[in-house]
C-alpha cells in the first residue's frame, strides 16, 4: 500500500533546517530516512553555505591592507593542516596517537575550518572509501559529475546527518559527539575572534592600516571559503588529473599541483592504495607538508606513533612506475617507427626523383674552364684529403664557323 502520509509543509520544513543551524542532530523522522531521501538542496538549510561566499563580497566596501591579506593566507593553511592532518589523518583514518585531552584540542582546531564536525567529516570519508567512484560514493564526478561532486553534496539534505555507527571508535566520547553535535559553535567563536583581532590592530597599531571589518572579511570570510574549495578539489580533482601509480578500483590519482594546494592531499592515489599511513606523499620527492607538520607535532609529545607505509607498498609503488616507464618507452619506439616509415614514404620518391634529376643533367656536355680541375668534386673527399677520381673528359663545344 503507498504511503498517504502528507508531505510536511513548507512552514514545518523550514523549521526544521533552521533548527539544524545549531542542532545537526535534530531529525524529527529519523536520521535513517534523511539519508534514504534522494538527492536534493535544502536551500533553508544552506543559507549559512552561502553567506560565507557572499561575506567575501564585503571586500568591496573594506578594502584590503597587506596585513589583512596575509592573515587571510596564513588561516587558510594554518587551517588547511587542520583538515587535513586532523579531520582526515586523524578521525577519519587514526594514522597516529594522541591523548585525550590532544584528541579535544585537535577537534577544537579542525572546527575553526567551517567544515562540519569530526565525525560528520569522519563518517562521510570512510564511506568514501568504502564505495570510491561507485554509486554510493556522495562525491564521485564520475557519478554525479564535477560540480556536485565540488560543492553540490554538501547542500544535500540527504548528507546532513551524521551516521554514529560508522564512527564508533569516535562516538563513544560525549566531547567529541557535543562538538559534532553543535558543530556552528568553533565557527561563530572563531568569526568573532578575527574580528577582535582586527579590532585589537585597529586601536593598538593603527599603523598597519587594517581594521576590524577588514580582518574579518579577508581572514575569515575570503580564508575560509577558499579552504573550502582548496579542499573541495580532492573529491573532485583529485578524480579526474594526475597520474595514477597504484591500481584502486577507483580513479584516484597524484597530483603534484593539487598536493601545494592542500599541503599534500594531492597524492590521492598513494593515499588509496594505502590510508593506514600518516604520510600521502609516500616517497621523498612527494611534497607532504602536513606529514612535516605532524612530525614537528610528534616532537612536541601532542601526538605519537605515526604510522609508516610498507616496505612491501612502496616496493610495488616502484615496480608500477618502472612497468609504466617501460610501457611509455615501448609506446615511443613504436611511435618513432611508424614516424620513421611515414618519413621514408615522403623522402624515398623525393630522393629518387632527385637522383633522376641529376643522372639526366649529366648527360648534358659543359665547356671545361681552361688550366683548373673539374668544377665538382666529391664532398667527402674535399673534407678528408682523399684523392680524387680521375677526370672525366668533356667533349668541346664545336667552335661556330667564321662567317
Amino acid at each position: 500500500m503507498p504511503n498517504s502520509s502528507p508531505r510536511p509543509s513548507f512552514f514545518r520544513r523550514a523549521t526544521v533546517a533552521l533548527v539544524h543551524w545549531f542542532d545537526a542532530d535534530f531529525a524529527p523522522g529519523g536520521a535513517e530516512k534523511i539519508r534514504a531521501a534522494p538527492d536534493k538542496v535544502d536551500w533553508v538549510r544552506v543559507i549559512p553555505f552561502v553567506i560565507l561566499h557572499a561575506g567575501c563580497l564585503g571586500v568591496i566596501w573594506v578594502g584590503w591592507s597587506p596585513v589583512a591579506v596575509a592573515a587571510a593566507v596564513a588561516f587558510y593553511f594554518a587551517r588547511m593542516f587542520a583538515v587535513t592532518g586532523i579531520y582526515h589523518r586523524y578521525f577519519s583514518h587514526k594514522t597516529y596517537t594522541t591523548s585525550r585531552p590532544g584528541q579535544f584540542l585537535l577537534a577544537l582546531w579542525g572546527g575553526t575550518t567551517v567544515q562540519r564536525g569530526p565525525l560528520w567529516w569522519a563518517y562521510h570519508h570512510r564511506h568514501h572509501h568504502q564505495h570510491s567512484d561507485d554509486a554510493e560514493d556522495a562525491h564521485s564526478p564520475h557519478v554525479h559529475g564535477f560540480w556536485w561532486s565540488h560543492i553540490g553534496w554538501i547542500t544535500s539534505r540527504k548528507n546532513f546527518p551524521t551516521d554514529y555507527s560508522k564512527v564508533r571508535d569516535l562516538a563513544r566520547f560525549p566531547e567529541l559527539v557535543w562538538l559534532n553535535r553543535f558543530d556552528t559553535a568553533v565557527p561563530i567563536l572563531t568569526g568573532f575572534a578575527v574580528w577582535g583581532l582586527g579590532w585589537l590592530l585597529e586601536v593598538y597599531a593603527p599603523g598597519l592600516g587594517t581594521t576590524r571589518w577588514q580582518m574579518l572579511t579577508w581572514g575569515f570570510f575570503i580564508s575560509t571559503t577558499a579552504l573550502f574549495h582548496g579542499t573541495s578539489t580532492i573529491n573532485s580533482l583529485a578524480h579526474l588529473m594526475g597520474r595514477r601509480r597504484f591500481q584502486t578500483g577507483d580513479d584516484s590519482r597524484n597530483s603534484f599541483i593539487l598536493a601545494l594546494v592542500t599541503l599534500g592531499e594531492g597524492w590521492h592515489n598513494n593515499h588509496h592504495r594505502y590510508m593506514s599511513a600518516t604520510r600521502n606523499g609516500f616517497y621523498w620527492w612527494e611534497i607532504d607538508p602536513t606529514y612535516y607538520g605532524l612530525k614537528l607535532l610528534a616532537r612536541t609529545g601532542l601526538i605519537w606513533g605515526l604510522k609508516p607505509v610498507p616496505q612491501s607498498v612502496l616496493d610495488e609503488g616502484h615496480e608500477a612506475e618502472h612497468a609504466a616507464t617501460v610501457i611509455a618507452a615501448q609506446k615511443a619506439a613504436h611511435a618513432h617507427r611508424e614516424y620513421s616509415y611515414a618519413t621514408l614514404k615522403r623522402v624515398v620518391p623525393t630522393a629518387a626523383a632527385m637522383a633522376v634529376a641529376t643522372a639526366s643533367a649529366a648527360q648534358v656536355t659543359l665547356p671545361q674552364k681552361a688550366g683548373h680541375p673539374a668544377l665538382h668534386r666529391d664532398g667527402t673527399e674535399l673534407a678528408h684529403g682523399m684523392t680524387p677520381p680521375a677526370q672525366v673528359t668533356v667533349a668541346e663545344v664545336p667552335k661556330p664557323s667564321p662567317r
